[in-house]
């Protein structure tokens, strides 16, 4: 049935309202609210837009976590808002290991119709029967739990690119913890100049990706790199450069690694540098974050 609220926690990504797999609610003020049935220490909620239509109805949402069911669970801490998302974008929330049985999607002081087309919830049973929230007013967070940082996801997954410049330039060369960046080396991948060239990997698996590292070139043209962008998703096909934005790389120094923090959910992290031609040169690409498929406390 459309909109019922069992449709965003039933494993699929699809963002179309009209397949059947999105929750939507009438014009009201009530929010949607998934009960795990005992409470657990979650860690991290991933949110997928409606894609055919009105991104913009979820800005100024609430996730809030809690123990307290009443009135929707609105009165839960709040582990993060939304301030806008795209059409069918998917962001993920790092809830700190927060403790609480209900979570809630709220938007305050909106009566507007919202539509959610997946809600995923990781984290673990909580056996600390004696960490309790009563309700309150003001956002807090309970600290219970942060995981250790993810092994570099990049380095087991199967890269490609637009092109390859010559043998020293293979995709497979971002990927191999070389801390090298020198291109002579071997250790780099290499395009050719190509009209918005890109390189992927595919991490074999869908992941919320909490952050991506990159390292430039250190043997000559940085500036190569200005105007990268760093996308994430499930779409394979183009390289991956139809995936949501995590961020576009302004500048980065000869020989440099940045971090970029993304909190995103996809199986495909693709570097692409739009609208021009250009060599695309990567010495270094680290890619952390939690597999979606465990620690799934969302199906009821």
């Amino acid at each position: 049935m459309y909109g019922e609220p069992k449709n965003d926690i039933d494993g699929s990504l699809d963002n179309n309202y009209l397949y059947i797999q999105c929750a939507g609610t009438s014009e009201q003020k009530d929010p949607w609210m998934v009960d795990l049935k005992s409470k657990h220490n979650i860690f991290t909620v991933a949110i997928t837009n409606r894609g055919n239509c009105c991104a913009e109805k979820i800005n100024g949402g609430e996730i809030r976590i809690g123990n307290y069911g009443e009135n929707g669970g609105i009165k839960n801490p709040i582990c993060g808002v939304i301030t806008s998302m795209s059409s069918g974008q998917t962001l993920a929330f790092d809830c700190d290991g927060m403790v609480g049985q209900y979570v809630t999607i709220h938007i305050p002081r909106a009566e507007r119709s919202v539509t959610i087309c997946e809600v995923q919830v990781f984290g673990l049973p909580s056996d600390d029967a004696a960490t309790s929230m009563k309700p309150e007013t003001k956002p807090r967070k309970a600290f219970i739990h942060r995981p250790p940082e993810s092994d570099n996801l990049a380095s087991r997954g199967i890269t490609s690119q637009s092109s390859t410049y010559d043998h020293l330039g293979a995709s497979k060369n971002a990927i191999d913890s070389s801390p090298s960046a020198i291109y002579s080396s071997g250790h780099c991948s290499h395009t050719d100049l190509d009209v918005e060239p890109w390189w992927r990997v595919d991490l074999m698996s869908t992941f919320n990706v909490t952050k991506v590292k990159i390292t430039n070139r250190g043997c000559c043209c940085p500036e190569r790199i200005n105007g990268a962008e760093i996308r994430i998703g499930n779409i394979p096909e183009d390289g991956g450069t139809q995936n949501t934005i995590c961020v576009k790389i302004e500048s980065l120094g000869r020989g440099k690694e940045r971090e970029y923090v993304c909190g995103m959910v996809g199986r495909y992290v693709t570097i692409t540098i739009p609208g021009r031609i250009e060599y695309l040169t990567l010495c270094e690409v680290k890619v952390y974050g939690n597999n979606v498929s465990e620690g799934y406390a969302g199906k009821k």
